[in-house]
């Protein structure tokens, strides 16, 4: 008879062997006494099928294979880091730090940038309990099922006291070592290897099922935190913050630092600079955050990255290879981009086949021929270009690019406006190419969201001629869409259903869903509060234009020609015509709010800094990350940090999120 407590032990045992193995890189046992405690433990549970709980080393591959991965909505957005790619950008940084903080010196933690999927492990007092990618920051994947079969990630975190929720961000990679095992055996199996360690991860991570996942060796390192109840639980500085993740068995690299001032920064990065290619896996840089919690808050983030980090890229790899061929691609504003093919080339790692050229100007001035050899780079890492030919090594027989002056998808004429060096294709929608970037564009999440409509259909409705402009989406029937490979019944119907849902929606989605060039987001916002009325804008002069937040010249001669054009307003006019809800999000502007500027500090008891700073925003207030003597409220909540104490010391009016709804209802 075996009593629980064997069973226990052994559930904590193997769990120990496995980090000590897979962490630690640092065995306790040989594996065949290993492989005799795991096979006492599943003869346990055999016979005690109900003491089998979610953290059990057996229930890390469980389930079956799933049909696609379910979105996953982040509470906390994982957010992307700004870059520096010289000296001077790091420099720079550095320096706004010090001004923002009003400091002479600013202490840093350092540490590795892995070059792998970034990942959200959500566990709930101390259990895993959902995974999930960055996704667009907003929402990502669920990847639960695999994210299990990481030896590495702790399925419960060990120790006590852990938080009611914690999100641990960290990154998901695959190391040299495990790399050329899965290429190896891709190889005696027959099957398609994999470019880089990054591709493998990412490919490995979503397979739809686990068990294959199980197969391929993946790593993990923690490096950030998301969503966390209570907050009280975070250290006071990031250093901590990974200590913590350390004694709670979660893997934590051990290259990383706490340094101060720009010297420091500089030195770390030299130093894992000379280490690079001694690492077993892939880096692409080292990252710079701002060590205190309080400050880090102080500065808080610009657009969709944080003021108070900075990614620090090592210089680009390159390698020499030569251009095949010059060929042109069209983009959805009709750019016309000459993009050179490559005898294929390994450069950090990834197979280079083709560079970018970004216009005709930088062909002639980096004086590219076909048949050239030329020096290429992946620019940041990440994408392939020529930095230059090598003139010496021309053959006679090599020919200089020429501009076409037809479009290659559709024929119709390439211009070329005399201020810009961007030549553009003619034809508008009447290009394939532009309608399939078009329609991508319209139904994007940030658009008008239709989910279901990405680029292998859209591929097939303007190959087939079914569909041509935004407007024919809304005359899509079953018998159009059930015939296109792919695409069954039930898949119809999702995409008809998304269609639908879409035509309620707001004006500044739409006006941002028709793909007016030099229109984003936030000018389409902008524009529809103006305007209130879609025909209102398309009637518009620059004059009025001139009048609109932050719409410029260049800006309003863009929005008048796109209008102007009639084919542009026809379907415009049939969009509306199949029944567009369109709200317009109306300011209430509140004489007790307007011009007042606030700054959110701490947790408030029911709204979230977004819902809080929407609603100040909405009655024609202002929400600043820091305070000065010319704030005028600081709205505090639970832990407030520094913040505060500023307010205090400048005599800034300290008022809660009670006070802060008065204030707004007033």
């Amino acid at each position: 008879m075996v009593n629980s407590a064997r069973y226990a032990w052994l559930k904590e045992e193997l769990a120990s062997l496995d980090h000590a193995y897979y962490v630690l890189d640092n065995p306790r046992l040989p594996d065949v006494e290993y492989d005799k405690l795991y096979r006492e433990l599943l003869s346990i549970e055999s016979s005690h099928p109900e003491w089998v709980t979610s953290d059990s080393p057996s229930q890390r591959v469980s389930g079956q294979a799933s049909n696609l991965f379910q979105e996953v909505k982040h509470v906390v957005p994982m957010l992307s880091l700004n870059n520096a790619l010289e000296d001077s950008e790091a420099e720079a940084f550095d320096r706004r730090c010090r001004d923002g903080l009003e400091v002479n010196d600013v202490e840093y933690s350092v540490e590795l940038k892995f070059d792998g999927l970034a990942i959200s492990l959500r566990y709930e007092r101390g259990l895993l309990v959902q995974a999930a990618t960055r996704g667009d920051g907003y929402s990502g994947e669920d990847v639960t099922a695999n994210i299990r079969t990481i030896r590495a990630i702790p399925l419960r975190l060990k120790g006590s006291n852990h938080p009611d929720v914690i999100e641990v961000r960290g990154e998901v990679f695959m190391s040299h070592k495990d790399f050329e095992i899965l290429n190896q055996r891709a190889i005696k199996d027959n099957e398609k290897t994999f470019a880089n360690p990054r591709n493998a991860a990412a490919g490995s991570l979503r397979q739809l099922d686990p068990k294959i996942t199980a197969k391929r060796t993946l790593s993990f390192y923690s490096y950030g935190v998301g969503q966390c109840e209570p907050q009280s639980i975070i250290p006071n500085t990031h250093a901590s913050l990974l200590d913590l993740y350390e004694s709670w068995g979660l893997p934590v690299c051990t290259h990383r630092a706490v340094v101060k001032s720009i010297e420091g920064l500089m030195g770390f990065y030299a130093e894992i600079g000379q280490l690079r290619d001694q690492l077993p896996y892939d880096i692409d840089g080292v990252v710079y955050k701002i060590n205190s919690r309080a400050q880090q808050e102080e500065l808080g983030f610009v657009s969709r990255a944080p003021r108070f980090a900075i990614a620090h890229k090592f210089p680009a790899q390159e390698a020499l290879t030569t251009v095949l061929g010059i060929d042109v691609q069209v983009g959805r504003t009709g750019a016309i981009t000459p993009v050179a093919r490559l005898t294929p080339v390994t450069v950090g790692g990834v197979t280079v086949t083709n560079a970018t050229l970004h216009n005709e100007d930088e062909v002639r001035r980096k004086d590219v021929h076909i048949g050239d050899t030329v020096v290429v780079r992946r620019a940041g890492d990440v994408i392939p270009e020529i930095v230059s030919a090598l003139r010496e090594k021309r053959p006679e027989n090599a020919v200089a690019f020429v501009m076409p002056t037809q479009c290659p998808v559709c024929g119709s004429h390439i211009e070329k406006p005399i201020d810009e060096a961007v030549a553009r294709c003619s034809g508008g929608l009447f290009c394939a190419a532009q309608r399939k970037q078009a329609l991508l564009h319209f139904a994007q999440r940030r658009a008008m969201d239709i989910e279901g409509l990405g680029d292998k259909l859209v591929d097939q409705l303007v190959d087939l001629n079914i569909v041509r402009t935004p407007a024919d989406l809304y005359k899509l029937g079953l018998m159009a869409l059930a015939n296109l490979d792919r695409m069954g019944d039930k898949s119809a119907d999702n995409l008809i259903a998304a269609i639908e849902k879409s035509k309620s929606n707001t004006l500044a989605r739409f006006i941002f869903a028709l793909g007016i060039r030099h229109v984003g987001e936030s000018t389409a916002k902008d524009l529809a509060k103006y305007f209130g009325d879609i025909h209102k804008l398309m009637d518009a002069s620059e004059e009025a234009l001139l009048k609109v937040n932050d719409v410029g010249p260049v800006v309003a001669q863009s929005i008048i020609h796109f209008l102007n054009e009639a084919h542009n307003r026809e379907v415009i006019e049939q969009l509306l015509a199949v029944g567009f809800t369109l709200e317009v999000e109306v300011s209430e502007i509140n004489p007790a709010i307007q011009g007042k500027t606030f700054v959110l500090t701490g947790t408030l008891p029911t709204l979230s800094r977004d819902q809080a700073k929407a609603m100040i925003e909405k009655s024609g207030g202002k929400v600043a990350g820091s305070v000065s003597a010319k704030t005028s409220y600081v709205v505090a909540g639970e832990d407030a940090g520094s913040k505060l104490e500023k307010a205090n010391e400048l005599g800034v009016a300290v008022i809660d999120e009670g006070q802060m709804l008065a204030l707004l209802n007033s």
